[in-house]
């Protein structure tokens, strides 16, 4: 018979502490959402809080942690139709 915990299943979220409008709350996001506001707060030259801070004053959703998400994946569907608008480069050109 298997034991009760060898049968939880171990949460990929991460939770970070920030401060947001000097008061401090705890996000919990998966590792791959950490790591892509590091890269678009860094491709801003801004901190990550900031750009929490950003998407805490325009978010439509109740919950941070969604918004967090939803801001991200918007971030880089939008990367991807700017890439898809770009001409291809000519072959011909020296």
């Amino acid at each position: 018979m298997r034991r009760r915990a060898d049968l939880m299943i171990k949460s990929p979220i991460v939770k970070r502490s920030v401060r947001i409008n000097r008061r401090k709350t705890i996000i919990g996001l998966e590792h791959e959402f950490w790591n892509a506001l590091k890269e678009i707060a860094t491709d801003h030259n801004i901190s990550i809080e900031r750009l929490i801070l950003k998407i805490d004053n325009e978010r439509e959703q109740s919950n941070l942690s969604s918004a967090i998400r939803l801001f991200v994946l918007g971030y880089y569907c939008q990367q991807l139709a700017a890439a898809d608008q770009r001409p291809s480069p000519r072959s011909d050109l020296p």
